[in-house]
């Protein structure tokens, strides 16, 4: 007789270990929010029990009932079936220590540009104040929001084209009481005409064509036009460097991420002086640029931008 191996678990560890041997074996692709298995089932287990995402390791030989034991095995086998993003599944993404609402109108919030917000965007900002602050593309506004909440003397606007995910933003807003924090459909700069920024952040569309086409279903369930962004990744990037000066105070800064985009632009700007930003895992593709910069190289960026046009 077969022995359901899920009646050996009992522990909030078993469940843990259970779910990330699954993933494994399964082939799962990592990289919405967490990038293995493990940290993926803790998600699941904890999210399914209402515990928090620091829970001491005291809590690991807790054990379950069995309709909270059902509920987790019911995400697994849909997580490994479906191949849905976890954030999917539970309705939630952490991103700078903050719990957002996550669903398909917007992509999973993952960027490393949490690590900046929290720890006030320094040494890039050389101490100087921001007054107003711009998230360009915002998507489910989790930079925005997280901008506006360590940041509460600020006042910070988030644009995106969708409207799907401008409608995201304003759940989550409310979801945070983010009352410093204003959402305003923009295609880029678009529809801020007049409008000037101390700081300007853009985690931008930057996926290639060809890796796009390359991703795993996990990708496929969010918006394409979140990812896709030309041959080389650069075609909305490159524009942003274009008019980021135009909406930028005299002393302002931008910091965008480019992802493995980085390459390319490096070779299309090689007289640029991007300051590529060290995470605590290393480069991640996101640059620092001051405004200064970007204006005595406007004419070349505004040629290669024009270009996509």
């Amino acid at each position: 007789m077969t022995v359901d191996p899920a009646h050996e678990l009992h522990t909030l560890i078993d469940l843990i270990r259970y779910g990330a041997s699954r993933f494994n074996a399964a082939g799962l692709s990592f990289g919405h929010s967490y990038d293995n298995a493990l940290d993926e089932a803790t998600h699941l287990v904890l999210h399914t029990l209402q515990l928090p995402p620091d829970l001491g390791p005291a809590y690991g030989q807790a054990r379950l009932l069995a309709s909270e034991k059902a509920a987790i095995l019911q995400l697994f086998e849909r997580r490994i079936a479906e191949r849905l993003p976890v954030a999917y599944l539970t309705g939630e993404a952490w991103f700078a220590g903050l719990s957002f609402k996550s669903d398909a109108r917007a992509l999973v919030p993952r960027s490393p540009i949490a690590e900046l917000i929290l720890s006030g965007f320094e040494p890039w900002l050389g101490g100087r104040p921001v007054h107003r602050a711009l998230d360009l593309c915002a998507g489910s506004g989790c930079i925005a929001i997280a901008m506006g909440h360590y940041n509460p003397g600020w006042q910070v606007h988030g644009t995106d084209i969708s409207d799907d995910a401008l409608a995201l933003a304003a759940e989550n807003k409310a979801h945070l009481h983010a009352d410093n924090v204003e959402f305003i459909k923009s295609d880029l700069f678009a529809g801020l005409s007049g409008a000037h920024y101390d700081l300007i952040v853009s985690n931008p569309p930057y996926v290639t064509n060809a890796e796009t086409d390359a991703l795993p279903q996990e990708y496929s369930y969010e918006p394409e036009l979140g990812l896709r962004a030309g041959d080389d990744g650069l075609d909305l990037v490159l524009k942003i460097l274009r008019d980021a000066p135009l909406h930028l105070s005299q002393e302002g800064l931008l910091i965008c991420e480019v992802g493995e985009s980085e390459h390319a632009l490096a070779q299309l700007l090689p007289d640029v002086e991007f300051a590529w930003i060290e995470f605590k895992v290393g480069q991640m593709g996101v640059f620092a640029l001051e405004c200064s910069e970007l204006i005595v190289h406007h004419p070349r960026i505004r040629e290669l931008a024009d270009a996509r046009s």
